[in-house]
């Protein structure tokens, strides 16, 4: 079973996130960038099913070379080995553009199951998984709170608002996943020492015969045309209880418009 992974590193969801004004993009430069929370989730249910019925485990991701921090990551928790898409060009490329430049790299690879997150919490578009269904004319079961592989089928229970669905594929096939899927493990020591010498294979547009203008801010199909800082926080209003607190309260509301 050859299984593969995308990670993608993000700015830390709990810190301080900023765009940089020059191109109105993500400053990943100087933010504190950690893998995808979700993609943990995914990287886990990749170990649980080689750790059933054997086989290897590739992580994929596409970023600059600091995303080589999240990789390491990933290889730490038990993943074989990684493959690196990195390209000055791809810097402010749109979820088409990378759906474009992942879909040559799975290409170049072989693989049973893909697995991903969900979402990734930077874009939160929810899109790339199904984008690389298209592109590469595989099924694409999304939304996995469980994952079952039978032979040659995959079966996945969907998370729904009311419960779930119960849906199944033939391999080759992609499969998101929420966090309810499972419990992602810690790294252990001897996990981050062996990830030191697990193999990295680092790829250009060029090593996936991808034309470097057809990628990147330039052509996006979307891009950020403006943004403003957050207003600072105004003057809070007290409400003085003099025996008729609760009308007061209710007053100050209803001028709000929320009640």
């Amino acid at each position: 079973m050859n299984i593969v992974v995308l990670v993608k590193q993000v700015p830390d969801s709990g810190s301080e996130r900023k765009l940089d004004p020059s191109d109105n993009t993500v400053a990943r430069a100087t933010a504190d960038n950690v893998i995808n929370e979700m993609d943990e989730y995914a990287i886990e249910e990749a170990l649980t099913v080689k750790e059933a019925q054997g086989g290897e485990v590739t992580v994929l991701t596409v970023g600059p070379d600091t995303a080589t921090d999240a990789i390491r990551k990933a290889l730490s928790m038990g993943a074989d080995k990684a493959v690196h898409v990195s390209d000055p060009a791809i810097h402010g490329a749109c979820a088409p553009q990378t759906s474009a430049i992942i879909a040559a790299a799975l290409s170049q690879l072989d693989y049973d199951l893909v697995l991903c997150g969900a979402e990734s919490t930077d874009g939160q578009v929810s899109v790339m998984p199904a984008l690389l269904s298209e592109r590469l004319g595989v099924p694409h079961l999304s939304g996995a709170r469980k994952l079952t592989v039978e032979g040659t089928t995959a079966k996945v229970e969907r998370q729904t608002d009311g419960g779930f669905w119960a849906i199944e594929a033939q391999l080759p096939a992609i499969v998101s996943t929420w966090d309810t899927i499972n419990e992602p493990r810690y790294p252990s020591f001897k996990g981050i020492m062996a990830a030191k010498k697990k193999p990295v294979e680092t790829k250009t547009l060029a090593d996936l015969g991808i034309d470097p203008g057809t990628v990147g801010l330039a052509t996006a199909t979307s891009k950020v045309l403006e943004f403003a800082g957050r207003p600072p926080k105004g003057e809070g209003v007290k409400v003085v209880d003099e025996g008729d607190g609760a009308e007061k309260l209710v007053g100050y509301l209803a001028a709000q418009k929320i009640v």
